[in-house]
């Protein structure tokens, strides 16, 4: 009879493995990927592709499979892989361990609703990540984020000069995490902030980008007599509100509902479309192409 203790261990012996590809399309890439897995004793659980033009266009390719030993046999892979599409194909690729979470850091202000989401889903085991510190220029959700276990850091940024509180940010972000997360953080990311913290950065925005933008958006829309209401996720750069897109979504109102009801409604809209974009991100469904995304989802 099988154990769990036996069961966990052969889990853990076969680990899921991300293969995401990239390049220009042409003949043979995917049997190319399939030879070197199967040579190396891999077992393909999945494999998506997507190419914006056959005749050798953008190539795009996310393979999951499970790899015996995989710290021991990972590096005679990837060495592989990297003589088969590098030198034949010209494309790029990575690997990743995917039961090593990545690392984030999730930046917030006062408004609660998206950070608490995120927090929660963790906890139940929904986001495959690991949360390494929650970030905030005022210290409302502090005693909420520490009841999860997870480590709150107030830095303050008052005022137009942002670089002592983006010096701290940096000092706590460095080396600690893979990627940010803006859970309806209030301020705005300077160029060379991100530019320096080196690792991508998605934020949550409350409309269909680049509609209602600034200040009060909700009563805006309520002014205009909007008929659906939005949110979108989106990779920070620095270009205000203006990153790959990653997920959007939204939801229909009519003109009898207040400016609380639109708040409501985007507020469930924002949470949603957040925790799509994070979970796509941590499991590598997501491949940056210029100014716009592959969602593999």
């Amino acid at each position: 009879m099988t154990t769990t203790h036996t069961k966990a261990a052969s889990a853990a012996a076969h680990r899921q493995i991300s293969l995401i590809v990239q390049g220009e399309d042409r003949p043979g890439i995917v049997a190319a990927v399939t030879e070197v897995l199967s040579a190396h004793g891999a077992n393909i659980a999945s494999l998506d592709q997507y190419s914006d033009n056959p005749q050798g266009g953008a190539y795009f390719q996310r393979a999951v499979f499970t790899l015996a030993d995989a710290p021991v046999r990972l590096p005679a892979l990837e060495e592989d892989l990297g003589k088969r599409l590098a030198q034949d194909f010209h494309v790029q690729f990575t690997l990743r361990d995917l039961s090593v979470p990545k690392r984030v850091a999730i930046f917030a202000s006062k408004t609660d609703h998206c950070l608490l989401d995120l927090l929660w889903r963790h906890r139940r085991g929904q986001l495959p990540v690991s949360i390494a510190m929650v970030i905030s220029n005022h210290t409302d959700v502090a005693e909420e984020v520490r009841g999860f276990g997870i480590p709150f850091f107030h830095v303050p940024s008052a005022g137009p000069d942002k670089s002592a509180a983006e010096a701290e940010h940096l000092r706590l972000l460095k080396d600690n995490v893979d990627f940010v997360v803006l859970a309806r953080y209030m301020q705005i990311l300077s160029a060379e902030f991100i530019d320096q913290v080196g690792v991508p950065i998605i934020n949550i925005h409350h409309s269909f980008l680049p509609a209602f933008i600034g200040a009060g958006p909700y009563a805006k829309a309520k002014e205009r007599g909007v008929k659906l209401v939005g949110a979108t996720a989106h990779y920070v750069t620095a270009d205000l509100d203006e990153g790959p897109i990653i997920e959007q979504d939204v939801v229909r109102v009519t003109h009898a509902q207040t400016t609380a009801d639109l708040m409501r409604h985007g507020a469930d809209v924002e949470r949603a479309v957040l925790s799509r974009a994070v979970l796509w991100h941590s499991e590598d469904r997501v491949v940056r192409n210029g100014n716009h995304t592959i969602v593999f989802a």
